[in-house]
């Protein structure tokens, strides 16, 4: 049944477009070209000037400084099986790889890193060198045929032992798994990695984030995008609209009444906005009822705060790696890492954060004028959080790399309240769409096996709030936007992922 503009008279009536997509982050662009592809008629509205979601790059401290609002670096956009599908190459869109992934510093000057190869950073963990093969390099080996089982809803994988070999292994907490290592250095390495969670280390599946990122790393790296991570955006927008696909930016959505006809409505928003454009439409009915208390009942985890800097000069890291690396994670031990993620989720504002730091231009000249340079970086805060963290953030980077202070010219901020401004979606400074522990991992945003459906026939919900959450991999609206096509066209799946 179609989803007409309550305008019209008649529900009858040819619609304006067979699928219309509110929101032009990755996970609506990709739903729309995947509907696209199928021959379909697709509009995809985005309420601000600019497409991209968390895929925004703006001059935001001084002229000629270009910085990632919102999304930085990305491992999971590089090995993404959807955009792998697409030719994003010949829509402008340019990896840059650093010569390390990631790094983590220590107090006495060193430093581990997340290397190329899995025994290349084996090999520099000593003592701890056969535990990291034993758990990476089953993982790299049996990614390709993997990934588009865990990038994707609860169901029987196509390769049930390599799937469960894995989950064994990303099932338990970091606080678990990191047993396995005895180095400060192995341990430091997973706790930066395992803190992307973005909730505390003890939780259930803390150790998944981390085996995915370190998998990504090892198999194709963590890039940034040549010019920003709006190029991201601009590619998949470029080809969507030669498929012939249409945007329409300055068109904020704030109920189903303000859409075009449609037979299907996909929305790139969270649980909340879903319910403020279309609550009404589960409001009637035992199962429409249900659908909407399980939306309200969704669960959004820690904020971020962060700051951008612009530079006059490269950040002087005393430790080499962390130089030739794009993402740089700060917080030295397991344990204080662990500590500061388990305050946070408390309410407090600890005094050593984890801080997650990316340096762009150091690899990307196209940042900033020539000589000077940018910085991005956050720490997590309790949800809703307006606290200033500038200054700690800042203390922690200076603690890795003096005079790094010296070396500011300008600064922009950003507390979980502006995060929100900018990105509705991000509700409370979660820049991942709700909480992604063991009770959200697979039951976003509700209870069902098929998360992409609601409760109304032709709405569907394809942002990270559905599985298999936050990054930027476009794998929610690839999903989402095949259910639509099984249920709202009755077409078959036509569309193969990469795999390599």
């Amino acid at each position: 049944m179609a989803l007409v503009n309550q305008k019209q008279s008649s529900i009858l009536s040819k619609p304006d477009y067979d699928a219309v997509v509110v929101g032009s982050g990755p996970n609506g662009l990709s739903a729309a070209i995947t509907l696209q592809q199928a021959g379909l008629s697709v509009l995809v509205l985005e309420a601000k000037a600019e497409i991209g979601g968390g895929l925004r790059s703006a001059e935001l401290t001084l002229p000629g400084f270009m910085h990632d609002v919102c999304s930085a670096v990305h491992p999971l956009a590089a090995g993404s099986p959807f955009f792998q599908s697409l030719p994003l190459a010949e829509h402008g869109l340019e990896f840059i790889y650093p010569p390390l992934s990631a790094a983590h510093p220590f107090d006495d000057g060193t430093a581990a890193s997340l290397r190329p190869s899995v025994s290349e950073t084996a090999h520099a963990l000593g003592i701890d060198e056969r535990a990291y093969l034993d758990l990476l390099e089953p993982l790299v080996r049996h990614w390709p045929t993997m990934a588009a089982d865990v990038l994707g809803p609860l169901r029987f994988p196509k390769h049930p032992f390599d799937m469960a070999q894995f989950g064994l292994d990303a099932l338990p907490s970091a606080v678990q798994l990191v047993k396995r290592f005895r180095t400060k250095e192995a341990r430091g390495l997973f706790a930066g990695m395992a803190a992307h969670a973005i909730q505390p280390l003890s939780n259930l599946t803390t150790s998944a984030i981390a085996l995915v990122l370190m998998t990504a790393g090892h198999l194709r790296g963590w890039p940034v995008p040549k010019g920003g991570s709006r190029a991201i955006a601009n590619a998949l927008a470029s080809y969507f609209r030669s498929i012939g696909g249409k945007i329409e930016t300055n068109t904020p959505i704030r109920s189903m009444s303000q859409l075009p006809s449609a037979k299907v409505a996909v929305f790139d928003v969270t649980p909340k906005q879903l319910l403020s454009i279309a609550g009404d439409r589960f409001s009637s009915g035992t199962a429409n009822r249900l659908y909407r208390w399980q939306l309200e009942n969704y669960r959004y985890g820690m904020g971020v705060f962060k700051v951008d800097w612009a530079l006059d000069g490269p950040i002087p890291f005393t430790a080499p790696e962390c130089r030739q690396a794009g993402t740089i994670h700060l917080g030295s031990t397991f344990e204080e890492i662990a500590e500061a993620e388990r305050l946070t989720s408390q309410g407090q504002h600890p005094d050593r954060p984890y801080v997650l730091l990316a340096q762009q231009s150091v690899f990307d000249s196209t940042r900033a004028p020539e000589g000077k340079h940018t910085a991005w970086a956050y720490c997590h805060v309790p949800n809703g959080s307006t606290v200033d963290r500038t200054e700690v953030i800042e203390r922690q980077i200076e603690r890795y790399a003096p005079g790094f202070r010296d070396r500011i010219l300008a600064r922009h901020t950003m507390n979980t309240a502006q995060l929100e401004m900018y990105n509705p979606n991000y509700v409370g400074g979660d820049i991942n769409g709700g909480i992604i522990d063991i009770r959200q991992l697979y039951t976003r945003p509700v209870v069902t096996l098929s998360p992409y459906r609601t409760s109304v026939p032709g709405i569907y919900i394809c942002s990270s709030s559905t599985p298999p959450g936050g990054g930027v991999h476009g794998m929610c609206g690839y999903h989402a936007a095949r259910v639509a096509l099984r249920e709202g066209f009755a077409l078959p799946i036509t569309v193969s992922l990469a795999t390599g």
